[in-house]
């Protein structure tokens, strides 16, 4: 079966709408506090474990998309997050509600099972587009969702989001299982010998490793800066409630569009372009969100460039690794992605620590050294690969 525009589109949107669930709670934070009278760094450890939760799903069971039936997974694991975003929207402390985010990103892993699928599906000379246009729908996605997250929480309360986020899960569900077309598995082994082929890809494949380094640092730097810019809105100079502070990913969806045209890019020229230049913007907003930490201009500034950069980054190194081992795409985008959501919970984490010690100032510094070690990692390789090509 190949790749209509209707199954791309559906593909790009399921993406999205089940990648927000692990970032609903991220405008909501200074509510939660509120309600569960808690400081904000404790309540910001929820997106901390969703992270987490997301890590971990990733790692055990992304993989087993080369071995299930992947459309039978995508199902399971989706009715699994309705029940857990349910359970989060009844939570009656912050423990509870921490438990529920963790559960709530260990089965919203959906995302990294529909990517292999599409690659799959494509044409090769096709990929990089394709892998673009769905993760557009991936990072509007998350951008949106604190958007949503914001009006519906000052609005309606944090527990309403939780709801709304289980009944479009369900909506997904219907959707993929009328839309989804059926696999066969290319893995025939056991778990046990599955999972020990995902560190033997990991030892095996230079480029594999490199791009999951330069990704982690990437991501760590993303979820950095949405875990604390809740803090630095909410409090003067800007004062914004949370229906204001998620307008802010608005501005963060003009950077993902740029997805499809990067892809392309990745399709047609070395990726190793797009990976450099996007390094290059993430250090840039940085810069602009420490230099501008006062101007919400600045700030909106700031997140163009750097979901414009992730986008960069993220796109063409996974154009790369798909390139890689057809009948391990599962297992090689588990490596890759588990690198990834464990930066962006580590950035969460350091965002929270950095934040209680230096405020903003901290957390720019701490997003400045993150990206440098990731132009480091790339620059290093790059040298490497073009003292082998003159070879």
């Amino acid at each position: 079966m190949s790749l209509s525009k209707w199954n791309i589109a559906v593909m790009a949107i399921c993406t999205g709408l089940i990648v927000a669930n692990i970032y609903y709670a991220q405008p909501l934070l200074v509510l939660i506090a509120r309600e569960f009278n808690v400081t904000e760094s404790n309540a910001g450890q929820v997106t901390f474990f969703t992270q987490i939760g997301y890590a971990l799903g990733l790692l055990f069971c992304v993989p087993l998309g080369d071995k299930l039936e992947r459309r039978s997974q995508i199902l399971v694991m989706t009715g699994c997050a309705v029940a857990a975003l349910g359970a989060a929207a009844l939570s009656m402390n912050i423990t509870m509600l921490k438990i529920t985010g963790f559960v709530i990103g260990f089965t919203s892993i959906v995302p990294q099972l529909i990517l292999p699928m599409a690659a799959s599906l494509a044409e090769p000379h096709k990929r990089g587009k394709v892998i673009g246009v769905i993760m557009s729908g991936l990072l509007i996605g998350i951008l949106l969702s604190r958007t949503i997250s914001g009006f519906v929480g000052q609005h309606l309360g944090w527990r309403a989001m939780f709801w709304i986020a289980a009944a479009l899960s369900v909506g997904m569900m219907m959707v993929m299982m009328v839309s989804f077309p059926k696999s066969r598995p290319a893995f025939t082994g056991t778990y046990g010998a599955l999972m020990k082929s995902v560190w033997q890809l990991m030892k095996e494949q230079p480029l594999l490793r490199e791009a999951s380094v330069i990704n982690a640092c990437c991501f760590g730097v993303f979820g950095l800066f949405w875990t604390t810019s809740v803090f630095l809105l909410s409090n003067p100079p800007f004062n914004y409630g949370s229906d204001v502070i998620g307008l802010l990913g608005l501005a963060a969806a003009t950077g993902a569009l740029g997805a499809p045209l990067i892809g392309r890019v990745a399709d047609r020229k070395n990726p190793r372009i797009a990976i450099g230049y996007g390094i290059s913007l993430v250090f840039f907003s940085y810069i602009i969100f420490w230099v501008f930490s006062n101007s919400i201009a600045g700030i909106v500034a700031g997140i163009v460039l750097l979901d414009l950069g992730l986008q960069g980054v993220h796109v063409s190194n996974q154009t790369r690794i798909y390139a890689l081992l057809p009948e391990a795409r599962n297992r090689m985008n588990t490596v890759f992605m588990t690198a990834s959501f464990l930066g962006t919970s580590l950035g969460s984490g350091i965002g929270l620590w950095v934040w209680g010690i230096g405020k903003w100032t901290g957390v720019c510094i701490a997003g400045l050294a993150l990206t440098g070690i990731g132009i480091l990692v790339y620059a290093l390789t790059y040298n490497r690969e073009s003292s082998l090509q003159r070879a």
